[in-house]
């Protein structure tokens, strides 16, 4: 690989792009911010509505995945169109058209009265999403000089984490006394203030010397054809045999496909005049390794949120709820480790190190997570570890884009900032799926080895209710299984037997059958203590595997991170006219 060009100086940038008065900039981040927080916010109280949505429309089972997959397949297909329209016709008019998509397809899925128009404007709403990420990030490298992007980079994260804490909530919220139709109407009146700071505040923010040779529609349609069948895939994917198992033809046809489309898509980009991705920009050794760490630190971005969820209400016995807070320290770690690198790179001129130091603090906290985890954790002893995990994802989200971003010139910006985000989407959409995978080959192989040796002294009656199928790992639906309560087990035990001994009482030899219940119930609860402690040895193993795993996917992008050149972030040399 070729060394690494290099950066786009303050200089260049000075030339560039011309100077903002303050107001300009407050405004212009104040609307790129609500962006931001309309598409982070939305997929989370979308999550806590999921369940209200399927009983109100009567959603198969099949189909409730879709209204996630539908939303991130046509984000993530649309990112690098949005990335290189942005450069082509500025980051106002990308952002503004962003939000109306948004708005548009939120609308429609609040009045939708059926499921197929639900998911089809679910995808309508990820089209709209991709505009608002991508126009956002790069909407600092435009505003600011590389050495102060660290700062305001790092807010873009804090609304990540924030709205991770505040969608539950409010989701639960809207559903339990408005309905579920208001968690898509509350984007209504946050997006007509964003729109109206867009088109009234915000400078056009269109770069100088960018080809006009209009957008690559040939790479479009390849990129669509690389992208879809491969999320299709992953997000469809299971390893436990179903008729979308991993070595099904349905999913290997989709891999096919996908492949035929990713050759397809660089043979096309290769001779477009204008493409949708310059690929010689992956001969800037900044660009093409910082890209290859956004991918697997992607990898494992969701791997504490999604499974520990399971952890908590399996093993500690947490409702649904409860469970859920566990997570905001997490969260509040990922907001604090955001800002906190983001004032550090702007003051020390370098990321490097602190790309370094996070992932450090990162592998410790999974190694902490995956080797004492026991069934007997607390949810205060789990909280606390989380934080480690929180501040070692932090810093992930802005220095790796910093770092992009200041590896192109301000022409290619757009582009760099809609493939940061395309590659950490893609990682987390495997990491999901590995994972997963990961999980329930550990969860299912505990209890395969131990439940049936557990329930041998269960009658016929209870063995019923021992309902402990692997849960849907994908975080994509409701558990496949419901949740197995050894206390409300053993009090139905008990009340049947109470019922039969009043049976037996007045029968003939009382006394023997009496004693033979009292032995029968005493080895039936025995049983279910038995039970109970394989679930909770079987979702411990489970999610301290995924957390090993996780640690190993952290030290490869700890490795690549070394590769990564370090690249001072300068001053200003001097005030640019103002235009």
């Amino acid at each position: 690989m070729a060394p690494s060009a290099a950066p786009a100086t303050a200089d260049v940038l000075t030339a560039a792009f011309p100077a903002f008065t303050r107001p300009q900039k407050v405004f212009t981040m104040l609307g790129a911010l609500l962006g931001v927080l309309l598409a982070a916010l939305d997929q989370t109280i979308v999550a806590t509505a999921g369940p209200a949505i399927q009983a109100d429309l009567r959603i198969p089972a099949s189909l409730y995945p879709w209204l996630t997959t539908s939303y991130s397949m046509a984000s993530a297909m649309m990112v690098p169109i949005w990335g290189k329209l942005s450069d082509l016709v500025g980051r106002r008019a990308v952002l503004a058209s962003g939000i109306l998509v948004f708005l548009t397809g939120s609308f429609l899925c609040g009045v939708s009265r059926s499921t197929l128009a639900l998911i089809v404007f679910r995808a309508v709403q990820g089209l709209g999403s991709a505009a608002l990420f991508t126009a956002a990030l790069a909407v600092v490298a435009d505003l600011f000089e590389p050495r102060e992007r660290g700062k305001y980079q790092g807010l873009f994260g804090a609304v990540f984490g924030l709205s991770s804490v505040v969608g539950p909530l409010a989701g639960g919220f809207l559903t339990d006394n408005l309905g579920w139709h208001w968690v898509f109407f509350i984007n209504l009146p946050v997006g007509v203030v964003a729109l109206a700071l867009v088109f009234l505040r915000m400078p056009k923010l269109r770069p100088h010397g960018v080809g006009r040779g209009g957008l690559d529609l040939p790479g479009a349609a390849a990129l669509a054809v690389a992208v879809v069948p491969l999320l299709l895939a992953l997000s469809q994917g299971r390893a436990d045999g179903g008729a979308w198992a991993w070595s099904s033809w349905r999913i290997l046809g989709l891999f096919a496909l996908a492949a035929v489309g990713t050759a397809l898509f660089l043979f096309v980009e290769t001779h477009a005049r204008e493409p949708l991705l310059d690929l010689k920009m992956f001969r800037l050794r900044a660009f093409s390794a910082g890209n290859a760490a956004v991918f697997i630190i992607g990898a494992v971005f969701l791997s504490g949120v999604v499974f520990l969820p399971l952890f908590m209400v399996n093993v500690v016995g947490l409702s649904a709820t409860r469970s859920g807070l566990t997570i905001m320290p997490l969260t509040l770690g990922v907001v604090a480790g955001n800002v906190l690198s983001g004032q550090l790179v702007s003051k020390l001129g370098r990321f490097k190190e602190l790309m370094l130091g996070s992932l450090v603090l990162l592998m410790v906290g999974f190694a902490v997570m995956g080797f004492t985890l026991t069934p007997q954790s607390t949810q205060a002893e789990v909280t606390a570890k989380m934080v480690l995990v929180g501040l070692g994802l932090g810093p992930t989200i802005p220095l790796y884009t910093l770092a992009i971003q200041n590896a192109v010139p301000p022409q290619r910006i757009g582009v760099a900032t809609s493939a940061a985000t395309f590659f950490r989407q893609l990682g987390m959409t495997v990491g999901v799926a590995l994972l997963g995978t990961v999980f329930a080959a550990a969860l299912s192989g505990t209890m395969e080895a131990r439940l049936p040796q557990a329930t041998e002294g269960l009658p016929e009656s209870a063995r019923a209710r021992v309902r402990v199928a692997s849960p849907d790992t994908s975080a994509e639906g409701p558990p496949a299984g419901e949740t197995f309560r050894a206390r409300e087990v053993k009090e139905r035990l008990r009340a049947e037997f109470e019922a039969e001994r009043r049976r037996v009482a007045a029968g003939r030899d009382a006394a023997g059958a009496l004693a033979r219940l009292e032995a029968e119930e005493r080895r039936a609860l025995e049983s279910v203590d038995r039970v109970d402690l394989v679930i909770k040895e079987s979702f411990t193993r489970g999610v301290a595997a995924v957390y090993r795993v996780a640690l190993l996917i952290a030290l490869a992008a700890l490795l690549v991170t070394f590769f990564l050149p370090e690249q001072p972030m300068r001053r200003k040399q001097g005030p640019a006219p103002a235009k």
